[in-house]
């Protein structure tokens, strides 16, 4: 992919057709991809961003899991800026 912050939009995704958004884009980040900003939204609920800090904890690309700059944003930290 080539970019050091790969933004994906999870916006009126079902649970596993974000899952899917975000193996495709883990998948294809490489060495240059530093972060992955995940944007969930929070009018409707936390169901993505419950689904996300669950499933990608202990996934082995991601180092570790914040907050973003509002609520409705999680950043995959691959590697430290």
């Amino acid at each position: 992919m080539g970019s050091p912050i790969i933004t994906v939009d999870l916006h009126g995704l079902y649970q596993d057709e974000a899952i899917k958004a975000i193996d495709r884009t883990l998948k294809n980040s490489d060495a240059t991809t530093y972060h992955i900003k995940l944007i969930h939204g929070y009018n409707r609920g936390t169901s993505l961003k419950d689904m996300i800090l669950s499933e990608y904890i202990h996934h082995p690309k991601v180092r570790r899991i914040q907050p973003g700059d509002n609520l409705g944003v999680t950043v995959l930290v691959l590697r430290e800026l």
